[in-house]
């Protein structure tokens, strides 16, 4: 998921797993039958609003894949143990939990599916 240079993609290490939502982070939400979208985001960020409507978009349009929207700066323990150092960021997990990509900036539509690519 890249878009110019703010988007900075990589995988991530093995071991960044979100298993189960924290009580106060995804307060309604679970994770993608196939695949999900995790949004980090902050109130001031205008680059999270039109992420916001990408994942959204996308997670409408596969079947299996739910976005969800963390507020980073209620939730800063999420935030330092995943080290999520900008917003937004948006995490992509398999159907386990387990974390198969990572990206910061704003995402292209067409790049996000591409990654959904390498998590179904």
């Amino acid at each position: 998921m890249t878009q110019g240079r703010e988007a900075d993609v990589r995988i991530r290490d093995a071991g960044d797993r979100l298993d189960a939502p924290a009580p106060g982070a995804w307060a309604g939400h679970e994770l993608g039958v196939r695949a999900t979208l995790v949004q980090f985001s902050s109130a001031f960020c205008q680059p999270c609003r039109a992420t916001r409507r990408v994942l959204a978009e996308v997670a409408g349009m596969v079947p299996g894949v739910s976005h969800v929207e963390i507020d980073a700066e209620a939730e800063l323990d999420l935030v330092r143990e995943l080290r999520i150092l900008k917003t937004p960021t948006v995490l992509v997990l398999d159907a386990d939990g387990q974390v198969v990509l990572r990206a910061t900036g704003q995402p292209r539509k067409v790049d996000v599916i591409a990654a959904l690519g390498k998590a179904v």
